[in-house]
Formats: structure tokens, sequence, C-alpha cells
């Protein structure tokens, strides 16, 4: 039998080569984490279908092709609607940069003029050096997830591998869990189930509710800023939804985007300029007071911060394979992290044995 070393050893020996065999199938893997990320966010439908009496292959053949129809339909009437605002944006970057010098620059030289040569010398070296840093790091961030995700792997293979590996991971879920749970210890079967559940609900609860709220706030903005009468807005709040998989990030991403652009197109009139900043204010509202509670929950357990710092790291260790499974791996930690420190509490290592203890 393992005493606690050896178990302890074992599990780390395990841990090691998991993470090495990641490491080192990284180019190949995109496309079956993408599948399983879909064959996890469409589960409970298939689930609700079989549950209904429809045979599980036939309720994943139909939920899965459904959701492949909505994507392509999305993607044929979003990308080039995108592609065409985005790229006349490109073209017209020029006139705003020289309207920005004509209109602000001597504003700001005014404000500037408040200050010394030295210090006025000072600002324009740390904006300047910080804006090229900032534009550096998320330059090579957008390089390196494409370079280790889409770019790494035949587009064609990708679409073909994805949908299978869904379709299998829909139809023989329930053989599935009931394999990994035949193979739990005995011993801890009631723990980890425990925790698993626990895991299960955080995953659900974010993934499927932030992707709700994602498609909510894209499609807010995005006629919000239509109606404002703002050039490319419906680009600016379509690339805001999906940013905002990271909570505030689409809506600070979106405003200042948008009101640097408000401000060049509509000049001096505040009004204007002050409805699309209206546009995400109501959305940073909806996000934190409606959205956010009703769709994700309060009890996800996944600080934005947190978020944040997991699809960084997953980005730039494996590309878009590590953004995919970024947020599940923060759950897992998270989940085992809690855990840990109930035990913790609970254990002689943290109580004072020489304290009273309560009465329950």
């Amino acid at each position: 039998m393992f005493n606690i070393e050896s178990r302890t050893r074992f599990w780390f020996i395990v841990f090691i080569l998991f993470c090495l065999a990641i490491w080192i199938l990284k180019a190949v893997l995109l496309p079956f984490v993408a599948g399983l990320v879909i064959g996890y966010f469409l589960n409970p439908v298939v689930d609700f279908l079989a549950r209904h009496k429809v045979p599980r292959w036939f309720g994943s053949l139909i939920v899965l092709a459904t959701f492949v129809l909505i994507v392509v339909a999305l993607g044929l009437l979003i990308i080039p609607m995108l592609n065409d605002q985005i790229g006349a944006l490109v073209n017209e970057i020029p006139i705003y940069v020289q309207k920005i010098r004509n209109h602000y620059i001597p504003w700001i030289e005014n404000w500037l003029a408040r200050f010394s040569p030295d210090d006025v010398e000072k600002l324009r070296g740390a904006a300047g050096q910080s804006a090229g840093e900032a534009a550096s790091w998320f330059a090579n961030l957008f390089k390196e997830i494409i370079s280790g995700g889409v770019a790494a792997l035949d587009v064609v293979a990708l679409a073909i591998i994805t949908p299978v590996v869904a379709f299998y991971l829909l139809r023989d879920w329930p053989q599935l869990t009931s394999t990994i749970d035949s193979l739990l210890p005995r011993r801890h079967h009631r723990v980890i189930n425990e925790q698993l559940g626990e895991i299960n609900t955080t995953l659900s609860g974010f993934i499927r509710g932030q992707a709700l709220v994602c498609l909510a706030l894209g499609s807010l903005y995005s006629i919000g800023l239509s109606l404002t009468g703002l050039k490319y807005g419906a680009a600016i709040g379509i690339t805001s939804g999906v940013f905002s998989f990271v909570p505030y990030v689409g809506t600070i991403f979106g405003w200042v985007t948008s009101l640097i652009l408000a401000l060049v197109q509509f000049d001096d009139n505040w009004v204007r300029i002050g409805m699309v900043a209206g546009v995400f204010y109501i959305g940073h509202v909806l996000e934190a007071y409606v959205l956010t509670p009703k769709l994700v929950g309060h009890r996800v357990g996944l600080h934005p911060v947190w978020v944040l710092f997991a699809l960084i790291s997953g980005a730039k260790l494996l590309g878009f394979t590590g953004v995919l499974i970024a947020v599940p791996t923060a759950a897992v930690i998270g989940v085992l992290t809690r855990f840990a420190v109930r035990s913790y509490k609970v254990s002689s290592l943290y109580r004072d044995p020489l304290a009273p203890h309560k009465k329950s």
C-alpha cells in the first residue's frame, strides 16, 4: 500500500507528465481542445433531449449541426461587415491623426505651457515610452496567439476535426463520466466527486453565462453606437462584446476607442460625444448589476483579475489553445485552492490545540 509520501510523489509525477505531454503536443491540440469546449458548452441541450427520449446520437447530431449552422450564418453576416468597417477605419487613420493634430494638439500644448520645458520633456518621454511598450506588448501577445494557434494548423483540418471531437464527446458523455467515476479511488470518492461537482458548477456558470453576457453586450454596443451615428460603431461594438469575455475589458476597450473616434468625428458636438459615452455607461451598469448577477452569478468564484491573468498566461504559454483552456484551468485551480484552504483550517496545523472548542 502507498503511504502518504508515495501517494504524493505518484500524483506529482502524473501531474508533471501531463504538463509535459501538453507542452509537447501543443501544436496539434487546438482542434481537440476546441471540440471539447464546444461539446461541454452544448452538452446540457443534448442531456435535455435525452431526458425526453431522443436518442443521444441523434440529439448530438441535431444540436451540433444547429450550432454549426448558426456560427456559419453569423460569420457570413458579421465578418464581411467587420472586414469592410475595419478596412475603412484603417484607411482613414491618417485623416483622423491629422484632425487630432489640428484640433487637439494646440489645446494640449497650451495646457503643457503651464509646466517648465524640462517637465514637458519628461512627460513626453514617459508618455512615448509607455505607449511604445504597451503597443509592443499587445502586438507580441497577438502574434503569439496567432502563431501558437490557427497558424500552426491547417484551417481545413481544424474545421473537420473540431466538429468530430465535439460530436463524439456529446454522444459518449455519460459513458465518459461513468468511466472517470469508476477510476476514482474509493477511499476519496465522495470528496473528489464533491470537488468535481464544484468545478463543473464554476465552469458552466462562467463559460455559458459569460458567453450570454458577451452576446448581450455586443448587441447593445453595436446597435447603440450605430444609432448615435458613430462611423464603424458596429465593428467596435461587436469587438467590445467579444472582449467582454474578460469582465470589464470589453467595456474599457470600447469606451476608449469609441470616445477617440467620437472626438474626431463629431468635433465639438458634445451632445453626440456624450451619447457615445452613455452607450458604454449603460452597458457597464447592465453588465455589473443585471447581466453578470443573473447570467453568471456571484458564486462562480472567478475574480476578473484572476481570469485576466489566466488568459494572458495561457496565450503566452500555448497560444490560442492556451486561451481556450485558460478559464477551465483557472476554475480548477480556484476550486482546489478553496478546498485546500478549508482543509487547512480544520487541521491541527492551523487550529490551536490549547484553545477551548466552541459548542455547536
